[in-house]
């Protein structure tokens, strides 16, 4: 079925003839909720800096019968995101899903702090996610009006959007910026039929997460972190309720996660 299809989806693909983009889906969780995505009956569109890991994720999705187009670009340009969410869109001819994902951390005292780490963070965990939803939306509203009857917005943020630990505090506030975003957001487009989910994450094995942002982690061992397929479950999950059903948001830390 063609991603422009207006069609009923099967009860087995509930998203069959939606389109999605993922952003940050080079690995981790964005590579896995862009999977989830394609399983459901998605075509998707996966959009990093590095093409060649997308390249293989597109590859085993399209091996098990999906659809994925890959785009690259630096998002913390306003520009190349604008581009991106264009070139969705002329690749699977709609947009009912955006997938804000991609995300920096670099943690450290603000006061050793190197300011260029804040601006990464800045510009991918935030001025990204404005430019991407703002690019997105017009499409959003559009297909929201054909027979799905809605379109989803879901903005990755962390456990540290809701708390705020030392040494990592310009992190925390930029996703503490996100959730105030997705909430205003909402209330601007929950009446005409998209809605904006927040999903925040506690400790999660990614590559982002095992680098600077072990830190975080305190005595949990990694065995217990969560798996970047719990997190595109927890997606898939608000995407997939019927028209009239909005999740707002999902905290979702390890079961051994005191904070």
């Amino acid at each position: 079925m063609s991603p422009g299809a207006d069609a009923e989806a099967p009860p087995d693909a509930p998203l069959s003839g939606c389109a999605a983009l993922v952003t940050g889906a080079s690995s981790g969780i964005g590579a896995a909720t862009a999977r989830e995505l394609a399983r459901l009956g998605a075509a998707v569109a996966v959009v990093a800096r590095r093409t060649e890991r997308m390249e293989e994720l597109a590859a085993g999705i399209r091996e098990h019968g999906g659809s994925c187009a890959v785009l690259t670009a630096d998002l913390r340009d306003a520009a190349q995101a604008r581009r991106a969410v264009e070139e969705a869109v002329g690749r699977l001819t709609r947009l009912d899903v955006l997938v804000n994902n991609a995300g920096y951390v670099a943690m450290g005292p603000v006061e050793e702090s190197d300011p260029a780490d804040w601006e990464r963070m800045i510009g991918l965990n935030l001025n990204a996610v404005l430019q991407m939803s703002r690019s997105a939306l017009p499409h959003l509203l559009r297909a929201a009006e054909g027979t799905r009857g809605v379109a989803d917005l879901v903005n990755v943020s962390s456990v540290a959007g809701r708390v705020v630990r030392r040494n990592n505090v310009v992190y925390s506030a930029t996703k503490h910026a996100v959730g105030a975003f997705s909430e205003g957001m909402r209330q601007e487009v929950t009446g005409r039929r998209v809605r904006v989910g927040l999903v925040e994450p506690g400790m999660t094995m990614t590559e982002m997460a095992a680098g600077s942002g072990r830190l975080a982690a305190g005595d949990l061992p990694q065995d217990a972190w969560l798996r970047a397929e719990d997190i595109a479950r927890a997606i898939t999950y608000m995407i997939t309720q019927p028209p009239h059903a909005a999740i707002n948001e999902i905290m979702m830390r390890p079961t051994a996660q005191e904070h």
